[in-house]
This record gives C-alpha cells, sequence and structure tokens, in this order.
C-alpha cells in the first residue's frame, strides 16, 4: 500500500500547475488563455514576466526532484526513477488542469538533477548557450535533453540512458510545434 501511495503522489506532485497556481493567485489571470496557452515557464515568463517565470521554472523542477525523493521520504522501495517519470506525466497530463499541462522541461530537468547532477549540468551548459546563440527556449530546451542523453550514453548506466533518451524525444514530440514555426521562422524569441 505504501508503495501505491508513493506513485500516486508522485503523479499528484507532478499534477501541480504553477503556472496555473502563479497566474490566478498573483496575476488573477488564468495563463492558459493568454500566450501560447501553455502551462510551462515560457509561457509565464513571456505573458508575467520575469519573476514569475523563474518562480515557475524554480517550482516545476522541484517537483521533479522531489518525486524522485518520496521514495527515501517514505521509505518505500519504489523506484525513483519510477516516481519521476510520473511526475513528468504528471506535469503533461495534469489531473488538476484537465490533463492539458506543459512540456515537462523543467520538470524533467529536476528529475535528471536528482539522478544524474553532472549530466544535467552540462545539459545546462548546453541550453544556456543556444539560447544565447538563438534566442530559442524551444530549440535550448531540446539540444539541452539530446545532451543530456549523450553524456548519459557515455557516462551513465543502461536505466538512466533509456531515461534520458525517453525524456529526450518526449521533449522533442511535446515541441513539435514550435519545431515546425522555427523552420516558418514565425517562433517567437526570448528576447
Amino acid at each position: 500500500m505504501l508503495n501505491i501511495s508513493t506513485l500516486f503522489l508522485s503523479y499528484l506532485i507532478g499534477s501541480i500547475s504553477f503556472a496555473l497556481v502563479v497566474g490566478k493567485l498573483f496575476y488573477k489571470i488564468d495563463i492558459r488563455g493568454y500566450g501560447s496557452g501553455n502551462l510551462g515557464a515560457t509561457n509565464v515568463y513571456r505573458v508575467l514576466g520575469k519573476k514569475a517565470g523563474l518562480i515557475v521554472a524554480i517550482a516545476d523542477l522541484l517537483k521533479g526532484t522531489l518525486a524522485c525523493l518520496l521514495p527515501q521520504i517514505f521509505n518505500s522501495t519504489v523506484n525513483p526513477i519510477i516516481c519521476g517519470l510520473l511526475a513528468i506525466l504528471g506535469h503533461v497530463f495534469p489531473v488538476f488542469a484537465g490533463f492539458k499541462g506543459g512540456k515537462a522541461v523543467a520538470t524533467a530537468t529536476g528529475v535528471l538533477l536528482f539522478l544524474t547532477p553532472l549530466g544535467t549540468l552540462t545539459g545546462f551548459v548546453v541550453f544556456i548557450l543556444t539560447l544565447i546563440l538563438s534566442k530559442y527556449v524551444s530549440l535550448s530546451s531540446m539540444l539541452a535533453g539530446i545532451a543530456i542523453f549523450i553524456y548519459s550514453l557515455i557516462f551513465e548506466d543502461k536505466v538512466i540512458i533509456a531515461l534520458a533518451l525517453f525524456i529526450s524525444v518526449l521533449v522533442i514530440i511535446l515541441h513539435r510545434q514550435n519545431i515546425k514555426r522555427m523552420i516558418k521562422g514565425t517562433e517567437n524569441k526570448i528576447w
């Protein structure tokens, strides 16, 4: 029963949409009706500003890490990777927001930060460099995921490699509209 509760709580933590919470509590708006309508930090940043975007990014990242910590907190035998995956799925398909969530970049980063800190640092460096050079958050997110996967191929075990591959593919799939807009030249830049 403890293991089932840990898994369920991991999904519920992932389902907490901090973009929605910050928008409604502090700005009295439903962020889904503005910008891209996405429940992620980038949309919050574009619509509500840097401070709100940073708060959402950090909160979304921490929920991924917290989900991975749940087995330790509850002394459960559930693998932290499974808890992290459930938090990611909760972010993408949140029960509290009609199963329409964000693109899971920050939440996945929180999961990977727990499991492979150096791999995550590698991805973060790639993210920042790509963002500076291209000004595209979506491209930066996808390349960071690929960088973490490549890092995992070299330095991590098969389970982390599989997780990094899953996350990379998921992030690319969730950014398919952004890819189309980049090809057309209509994708929004961050600055």
